[in-house]
């Protein structure tokens, strides 16, 4: 059974991603290596993100890992942040010719009961935080198609310009897009803001 999290969980990459989906249930959001040191507009969201829901921290036990975990904590705020860390294990992922400079483990290929302790640990005696999103009527897929941001010819053109218009990150996966929308818009004001894009882009 996934462990269900409220707080969006930032990992450093895909295949971390696609490691965690199978472990946890939420928004799972990377920094795309380093990424996220210049990316203005990634750092822009998950400062959004974290005050909107928190975040949790799960990085390589490496130096590069918690390099980026310390660079993520200062832009989003210590206060909204939890701290989950994988242990120190020798080895390498199967995909990789070979290991790391470290020669450790990264997060992918740390077992799930370690993902799963430390992150349980993070969890243990935070304050919960209210989370009205679910209350809220949710946007949904369908509703990314009925506004253009999704499926349509001239979808990605004004998906990518919606994006830069909220000043969001251009590389959001249609999954991480409706779960970050679900976060920080209700669905009238999240209809409002593409109808303004719209009319928007069609001024001369």
């Amino acid at each position: 059974m996934k462990l269900q999290l409220d707080r969006a969980l930032v990992v450093e990459g895909k295949y971390d991603a696609a490691r965690l989906a199978g472990v946890v249930e939420g928004t799972i959001l990377t920094t795309d290596g380093f990424a996220i040191f210049k990316d203005k507009a990634m750092q822009a969201l998950f400062r959004r993100m974290g005050r909107e829901r928190g975040l949790i921290l799960l990085t390589d036990s490496d130096a590069a890992g918690f390099r980026i975990r310390h660079f993520v904590t200062r832009i989003v705020g210590a206060e909204y942040v939890l701290q989950a860390y994988v242990p120190a294990i020798p080895g390498k992922e199967p995909r990789k010719p070979e290991p790391g400079r470290e020669g450790l483990l990264g997060v992918e290929g740390i077992d799930n009961e370690k993902i799963l302790s430390s992150l349980r640990t993070a969890l243990a005696g935070a304050p919960q935080r209210q989370q009205p999103v679910s209350k809220r009527e949710p946007i949904l897929y369908s509703d990314l198609y009925e506004w253009g941001l999704s499926g349509r010819p001239d979808s990605a053109v004004f998906r990518r310009e919606f994006l830069r218009r909220v000043g969001l990150p251009p590389r959001l996966s249609k999954k991480e897009l409706l779960e970050v929308l679900n976060t920080l818009y209700t669905r009238e004001a999240l209809r409002q803001e593409c109808e303004a894009a719209r009319q928007a882009a069609k001024q001369p």
